[in-house]
């Protein structure tokens, strides 16, 4: 009789726990999620861990067990580019007319081989694909490098990926609506001879442009980051700027799409611009860095003595 009672009861509440089951998730997740954020990692010495794995079977195991949730984090951001690039192929042609317009538009352009305006649409789609898709492949990534973090490095990461997108939003445009304003006049009637553009070429160099000047733009925000965890100090980056230069000039070159030394330049400027303001944020987090370890020490050393 009391199990009747007992399951009758319980098929009477299932709803209102339901509901409240519904109701409560989202603060319990945001209850472990805090929790996540704020737990301290173990801290092992990297000589232990390679003795250990040469050793034991636990660690070895452990290991494998990385390995594994680096690949499916891996797997899961592959799959969430796929998605992208293909929500992409719905938006692409306005994107193409939207890109197209710094040349006049798609009149302005003469395709010559049969399948080239196929490629330049799927080159598109994957541009717009990959944008849309950096804000989930970085928090995989972070996902994948919190557990063996401290709270304040795991807080800086997850805060730097929405900067991270908006920086990289931020460096697309400045190509787009400074660059290629200045640079197309210029090397479309370059010694008096007019260009005739093709989608292929135009299209690469503009897509091109605007994703490795993105991606360049981050380059302040990782600096920043690295300073403020301890693994690189301001000192050092102000002192190799010449093989700083040096990098981003090979680099220029691998990535222009031409082989002008005109469009390297334009490549390299906001390169080597944006490296020296890494210089000056990474002075000023690793000045709190500084801060903080003091603060840390000077709490350590009143409870010590209390």
């Amino acid at each position: 009789m009391r199990n009747f009672f007992r399951g009758a009861w319980r098929i009477i509440t299932s709803p209102f726990r339901l509901i409240y089951s519904i109701l409560a998730f989202p603060f319990r997740a945001f209850a472990r999620f805090r929790k996540f954020l704020n737990t301290e990692p173990d801290e092992r010495p990297l000589t232990d861990v390679f003795v250990d794995l040469t050793t034991s079977k636990d660690t070895r195991q452990l290991m494998w067990d990385q390995v594994e949730a680096l690949r499916m984090h891996l797997l899961r951001a592959v799959l969430s580019l796929v998605l992208t690039v293909s929500v992409s192929f719905f938006f692409t042609q306005k994107i193409i007319n939207f890109l197209a317009e710094p040349v006049g538009g798609l009149d302005k352009l003469k395709a010559v081989e049969v399948t080239e305006s196929i490629s330049v649409f799927m080159k598109v789609a994957l541009f717009s694909g990959v944008a849309l898709a950096i804000p989930y492949i970085a928090l995989e990534l972070w996902l994948f490098a919190a557990p063996g973090l401290r709270p304040r490095e795991r807080k800086m990461g997850l805060a730097g990926i929405p900067l991270a997108t908006l920086f990289f939003l931020g460096g697309a445009a400045f190509t787009f609506f400074l660059m290629l304003p200045t640079a197309l006049p210029f090397l479309d009637n370059f010694m008096g001879i007019r260009s005739e553009w093709r989608p292929t070429s135009y299209f690469s160099f503009v897509t091109g442009l605007m994703f490795w000047i993105g991606i360049s733009f981050e380059f302040p925000l990782v600096i920043y980051v690295l300073s403020a965890i301890g693994l690189i100090k301001p000192e050092i980056l102000s002192q190799q700027w010449r093989l700083a230069i040096v990098i981003i000039a090979i680099i220029a070159a691998a990535v222009t799409p031409t082989i002008d030394p005109v469009n390297q330049g334009l490549v390299m400027a906001p390169m080597i611009l944006l490296y020296f303001v890494s210089i000056g944020l990474s002075h000023i987090a690793y000045a709190g860095r500084k801060k903080n370890e003091a603060e840390e020490q000077k709490k350590a050393n009143e409870e010590a003595a209390s």
